[in-house]
């Protein structure tokens, strides 16, 4: 299997280094199940459930793709909020220009 694509590398309001990675298919599929039928159709809770499994590492310190849902919970706890906060400003900028790209609106294109 190949290794998730790392995405950016981001600092939070603690000051942490947060490593973010490109969650696959897979990766979703796995963090559905750990999640459980409920809390997956959740959707505040498993959107924090996804910001928590989108970052790799923290200060360099790898972090598992969670595999529970204490493993999730306990992601969350650890990254906080301004650590969640940091996570989800990244993932809407990455959002934001790949919609830009496919809509051909990107930065330089004449209009």
């Amino acid at each position: 299997m190949a290794a998730s694509e790392n995405m950016a590398v981001i600092a939070d309001g603690q000051g942490r280094t947060l490593s973010l990675r490109r969650l696959t298919v897979l990766d979703r599929l796995r963090l559905f199940k750990a999640a459980g039928p409920v809390l997956a159709e959740n959707a505040p809770w498993f959107g924090m459930a996804v910001l928590a499994a989108s970052v790799e590492a923290i200060d360099g310190v790898p972090v598992p793709l969670p595999s529970s849902e204490a493993q999730i919970e306990a992601a969350v706890v650890r990254l906080g909020e301004e650590g969640l906060s940091a996570v989800a400003e990244a993932l809407e900028q990455r959002d934001a220009s790949s919609i830009e790209q496919l809509a051909g609106n990107s930065r330089g294109t004449p209009t």
